[in-house]
């Protein structure tokens, strides 16, 4: 289990975009955003190297880096934490408390109608 702060999710979700990006490639994406210095993403990649997400290549003139964790497991894994973190691991509290405070729109609303009616019909 790998977890990524919010900074290291930017970066990763990146590299899951376009692989491999060097530092300054990484960097350069996230200046006028963040305001990130090479040190910063330095310390982040250096970060992640350490918990398993990212490695490095040496390229002709600088490391590329690549992602080592699959989207989906990280997104799931990042959900379920979530799920239990806040509504007790529960997905019809969380939806409930979305309805009651009328934070879905119709589309959402539709979207899930599908979702749930595959569901149903892959259980079959």
């Amino acid at each position: 289990m790998i977890k990524l702060s919010e900074s290291e999710w930017k970066v990763i979700s990146l590299l899951w975009e376009k692989a491999p990006q060097t530092m300054m490639q990484i960097t350069n994406h996230f200046k006028e955003t963040t305001g990130w210095t090479k040190h910063t993403v330095m310390t982040f990649l250096r970060r992640m190297e350490e918990k398993g997400a990212v490695h490095y290549e040496e390229g002709e003139r600088a490391k590329l880096y690549y992602p080592d964790i699959e989207k989906d497991e990280a997104v799931l894994q990042e959900t379920e934490e979530f799920l239990e973190k806040v509504f007790d691991g529960r997905m019809g509290l969380m939806l409930n408390t979305m309805v009651e405070k009328k934070a879905l729109s119709k589309e959402e609303i539709a979207e899930l109608y599908e979702i749930l009616k595959k569901a149903e019909e892959n259980d079959l």
